[in-house]
């Protein structure tokens, strides 16, 4: 977790090849007084790097982000509106490669889709 205390991981359950992940982020955390005071907007990089420390989690090896495609970014997260997100993960392994197919959600709303290339550091 490169951001201390920004999210908690509540569960994680795969089955079928796919994964879900229940986190809450921390409202309280010190980069919404930046980002942006009044109106905190969870960054998408950092919901970025919580689908990567899932996918490290799941595999049980350190990962890093080779690449991603087809990010669309479609809701705003307001950590004090909805702090519950569901990830759904899609995770095979290629070649040393692991290619993640991820939504993520809160509610029924979508938040973010994305497909992202991990490597083993």
């Amino acid at each position: 977790m490169l951001l201390k205390d920004f999210y908690i991981i509540n569960s994680i359950q795969t089955e079928n090849g796919q994964t879900i992940a229940a986190v809450t982020i921390n409202k309280n955390h010190e980069v919404f007084k930046g980002h942006f005071p009044g109106n905190p907007v969870t960054p998408g990089v950092c919901i970025m790097q919580i689908v990567k420390d899932i996918t490290s989690k799941v595999v049980e090896k350190s990962l890093f982000m080779e690449s991603s495609s087809n990010v669309k970014f479609m809701e705003i997260i307001n950590p004090e509106v909805t702090p519950d997100l569901e990830f759904i993960l899609n995770i095979t392994e290629v070649e040393g490669v692991y290619k993640v197919k991820n939504v993520t959600k809160f509610n029924d709303t979508i938040a973010l889709k994305l497909s992202m290339n991990l490597k083993v550091v």
